[in-house]
């Protein structure tokens, strides 16, 4: 009888020893934490600030398993991005969902430049002025060549 209780406690996931005990608690990792587990055996990832067990989940990859050893250990989150992942898995992401990265840890995002024109110069001369010459010589053309061919 103590033997199967023992086993019942051993049969629990990677995942379920790591998740935090209640609901709303969550558990916070650092790098250096999420970086020993970088084996087939003990595979972990840092996808946009959250740290997923994803050990169960390698030889179930459609795209193979070494392509998430490569990531395990680290930040896979441009890698994760760039693939073009579908909504069904990232939802399927969640299931193995662990914990967070530290705040301190966590990159901060480079902001993308926006370039906004708020100059009122949109309708200054170089707005119409160009069209107006071109115009001004496709006309100059057009008569040049008909009055030339009218009088041969």
């Amino acid at each position: 009888m103590e033997e199967e209780m023992e086993n019942k406690t051993n049969s629990k996931t990677e995942n379920e020893k790591h998740l935090p005990k209640e609901e709303g608690d969550v558990k916070y990792y650092s790098c250096e934490e999420v970086q020993a587990h970088n084996t087939s055996k003990d595979a972990w990832l840092i996808i946009h600030d959250k740290v997923y067990d994803i050990t169960t989940f390698l030889e179930e990859h459609p795209g193979g398993e070494e392509v998430l050893l490569e990531q395990a250990g680290s930040d896979a989150t441009e890698s994760f991005e760039d693939v073009g992942h579908s909504t069904d898995a990232r939802q399927m992401l969640q299931q193995y969902y662990i914990g967070e990265l530290h705040e301190c840890e966590r990159k901060k995002e480079a902001k993308k430049e926006v370039y906004i024109t708020t100059s009122k110069e949109s309708s200054s001369w170089s707005t119409w002025l160009i069209p107006a010459i071109a115009v001004a010589v496709v006309g100059f053309m057009y008569r040049y060549y008909m009055l030339e061919h009218k009088s041969s």
